[in-house]
């Protein structure tokens, strides 16, 4: 089996030969270039020499600095035969958002966003971290809007133009989180599992347009 860091080298690799530059890397002290969360890991998981075991669920996010401007995505992985449970989180975690990019458009609230995410979690019996948000992006790496997942009614209505990021991360059990002594690596205060998906969308005149196409 594979490992974090061996992720966080081809993952760096990759992005340098593309003639960019690895958004994480000192970021405020961050010491990789990736972000690899495994499991009970919610998100800014630092790559290392654990083994990636059969049943894990792990979340790559990779951000990146290219030409000026920066771009931000995230997906996770049922790795092997995973659970009943691991492959409905993934999924839904999946599909809400992209229900939540596809209910975006000019004139339409921001909060839509963590309606639609709301709804669909509720529906699935799962919690959604309330402490990491999307946010908007562009020549700068972080910025306004603030983009909530959860049910609300904050922020402002869409516009073309608008850059920013959905990125929900959804949880097995409750939605409290603790901070490891490293400064960075979120986890659940329960030890269950949690899933993220991300991607990067311009409002565009008659809708949206996703700038990060993964899976």
């Amino acid at each position: 089996p594979s490992s974090g860091i061996n992720a966080e080298y081809g993952g760096h690799d990759l992005i340098v030969k593309q003639g960019a530059y690895p958004a994480p890397l000192n970021y405020r002290g961050y010491p990789k270039s990736i972000c690899t969360s495994v499991n009970n890991v919610l998100c800014h998981g630092i790559p290392n020499s654990r083994r990636i075991q059969d049943g894990d669920i792990i979340s790559i996010d990779v951000s990146i600095y290219y030409k000026g401007v920066f771009g931000d995505c995230c997906s996770t992985r049922v790795i092997g035969n995973g659970d009943e449970v691991a492959h409905k989180l993934t999924q839904v975690t999946r599909d809400s958002t992209i229900a939540a990019i596809q209910a975006c458009k000019p004139g339409v609230n921001l909060s839509v966003v963590g309606n639609t995410i709301g709804e669909m979690a509720r529906e699935a019996g799962f919690s959604i971290c309330k402490e990491f948000i999307g946010h908007g992006i562009g020549y700068y790496f972080h910025g306004l809007p603030e983009v909530y997942h959860y049910p609300n009614n904050h922020g402002p209505l869409l516009r073309p133009g608008m850059v920013f990021t959905i990125e929900p991360i959804l949880m097995e059990g409750g939605d409290r989180m603790q901070l490891l002594a490293d400064g960075w690596t979120a986890v659940s205060a329960d030890t269950k599992r949690s899933a993220q998906f991300e991607h990067t969308i311009v409002i565009t005149d008659s809708g949206y347009e996703i700038l990060s196409p993964h899976r």
